[in-house]
């Protein structure tokens, strides 16, 4: 299985940008699919979660400002990304928890700076 990532780069604050990735390989159930991020110094931390089950979890930095949302049928998941703020600048990674299992994408890069 792997994740491909992409939708990163540089953006002025308060702007928008809109993240993607696409799931390939032998996938045959997800169960969970997610974005995570990490800043330069930072742990990586959870952003966004969205269940099977149709349950969405935010961080409390993100929330009212970004949106997950995914496609099952195409195995995609989504991070649509508002007032982007400084503090948002970070690697962004996709997730998959499928079959027991949890995947990760490579990260794309998001900067956010006048």
């Amino acid at each position: 299985v792997q994740l491909q990532a992409f939708g990163g780069g540089l953006v002025q604050p308060g702007g928008s940008l809109r993240l993607s990735c696409a799931a390939s390989g032998k996938i045959f159930s997800i169960n969970t699919m997610g974005w995570y991020r990490q800043a330069p110094g930072k742990q990586r931390e959870l952003v966004a979660l969205s269940t099977s089950g149709g349950s969405i979890n935010y961080a409390d930095s993100v929330k009212g400002r970004f949106t997950i949302s995914r496609d099952n049928a195409r195995n995609m998941v989504f991070l649509q990304m508002n007032s982007l703020k400084p503090e948002d600048t970070a690697v962004y990674y996709c997730n998959i928890h499928s079959s027991g299992y949890f995947y990760w994408g490579q990260g794309t890069l998001v900067t956010v700076s006048s």
